[in-house]
């Protein structure tokens, strides 16, 4: 396969269509939590805004400034989160990141979404932008569960 016939590949339709539809893009007013995360490669970066009732993700938002494979990314992770727990962000997480590095299996419902972003795998200087959001919104529900608590 050539290199061109591989990026049309990469960049589906479908990638594209949720790129320029992320759910729940844009700040909260008043988070519990807020976390931005950057990728130094290639610069991409994902502020998650959120906030957490009964251990449940209740409220979401997201400033997407990342090409089109990190909002494709977070357009997954957005239209998924909302009444989601820590362990099941962080299960959909980790599922990514081995989807991605080690040829793991796509997500499980309703983390499902990320199946179009599989032909990134060989694209490793991608892989930070893809994994922004949802890193950062683990990170960001860790520290809104911790807030709660104290």
């Amino acid at each position: 396969m050539s290199d061109e016939t591989d990026l049309i590949k990469l960049y589906s339709g479908r990638i594209l269509a949720l790129a320029s539809d992320i759910p729940h893009h844009g700040r909260l007013a008043a988070p519990m939590a807020t976390v931005r995360k950057r990728s130094p490669l290639c610069g991409s970066a994902v502020t998650v805004d959120l906030s957490v009732e009964d251990n449940r993700i209740s409220e979401f938002g997201q400033d997407v400034k990342a090409c089109a494979l990190g909002q494709a990314a977070a357009a997954v992770t957005g239209g998924a989160v909302i009444g989601r727990s820590l362990a099941e962000v962080e299960t959909a997480r980790d599922a990514l990141r081995a989807m991605l590095k080690e040829n793991g299996p796509v997500p499980a419902a309703p983390f499902d979404g990320f199946e179009v972003l599989e032909p990134a795998r060989d694209y490793k200087n991608r892989h930070a932008s893809i994994l922004l959001s949802i890193e950062a919104t683990c990170e960001a529900m860790s520290q809104a569960l911790q807030s709660d608590c104290a």
